[in-house]
């Protein structure tokens, strides 16, 4: 009788767990098919390939791809570094004293601090401080920052996954630490590496309260031509065609088109990530 009221209830909580798992997939779905139902019809190889016209209520969107694919480059120049050497002393080298927990604690923090503060931050210290402007180098250094937590923790837990017996025999056979690092540990905890540096990627593509402050033109149909320059972007774009303007009902299909090519550009990501990290665990 124990057994069989046992029976029950594992069938009913497995039944309930596959029902809110069911719901989260439906509710994704659902908000993929609305984007892809109001969005689809405007992306065209015009849409993607020229600059906005008429008040941004006409034209297409590439100076603002081109922007986020700059600032998506400039902050991985910036966190993908500092963040990898970062982890690799923490676990490495640092050991477990209550300095090295203390950052690690302030790490954690700092992963949750609100975007808008990273940007009011990069603001008074790159674009007023240091006198970036509002510029690309200032929105990267900034978009940096920000992903710089999500690389250090996802690297340090690739890193803290390999077992300690690979570093032992490695050290029992003469190497130094680096050489065991640099040819064991890295190699081993690459497919996680790339895997956690491509969604940190992803998160930067869609960040907009950061750029509002640093970088994001209202309206710039042309390229930038250095660093100090400012740039059109994806999230922001989208966020001024979707609440401002004078005629928002001809700026509401061009919005769903942008957010399509944004959750495109992330999907794109992930894919590339999922790709990258059974091909480095192949070799």
């Amino acid at each position: 009788m124990a057994i069989m009221q046992k029976k029950t209830e594992q069938k009913i909580a497995f039944t309930f767990f596959r029902s809110l798992s069911l719901v989260v997939v439906a509710i994704l779905f659902w908000i993929l098919g609305f984007i892809i139902y109001n969005g689809a019809g405007v992306i065209d190889w015009e849409f993607l390939t020229t600059a906005p016209s008429d008040g941004m209520t006409g034209g297409g969107i590439f100076p603002a791809i081109a922007g986020t694919l700059y600032l998506i480059l400039g902050s991985s120049m910036v966190a993908f570094p500092l963040g990898i050497l970062s982890a690799v002393y923490t676990s490495e080298y640092a050991g477990n004293g209550y300095i090295i927990r203390f950052i690690r604690i302030m790490t954690n923090n700092l992963s949750g601090i609100p975007s808008i503060i990273f940007g009011l931050f990069g603001m008074a210290l790159f674009v007023n401080t240091l006198e970036f402007g509002d510029s690309i180098i200032a929105g990267s250094f900034t978009l940096g920052l920000l992903t710089l937590p999500l690389v250090i923790r996802t690297t340090e837990e690739a890193l803290r996954a390999i077992p300690d017996t690979f570093r032992i025999g490695s050290l029992a056979l003469g190497a130094t630490q680096l050489q065991t690092i640099r040819r064991i540990t890295m190699p081993m905890a690459f497919p996680n590496i790339i895997t956690g540096l491509i969604l940190s990627i992803g998160r930067v593509s869609g960040e907009t309260a950061p750029i509002l402050f640093t970088v994001a033109a209202y309206f710039l149909p042309k390229l930038p031509q250095s660093i100090f320059d400012q740039v059109m972007a994806l999230p922001y774009h989208l966020y001024v065609i979707a609440t401002s303007g004078t005629d928002l009902e001809a700026t509401r299909p061009i919005a769903y088109g942008t957010a399509l090519v944004l959750i495109i550009i992330v999907l794109l990501m992930n894919l590339l990530a999922s790709f990258l990290r059974k091909k480095f665990r192949k070799l």
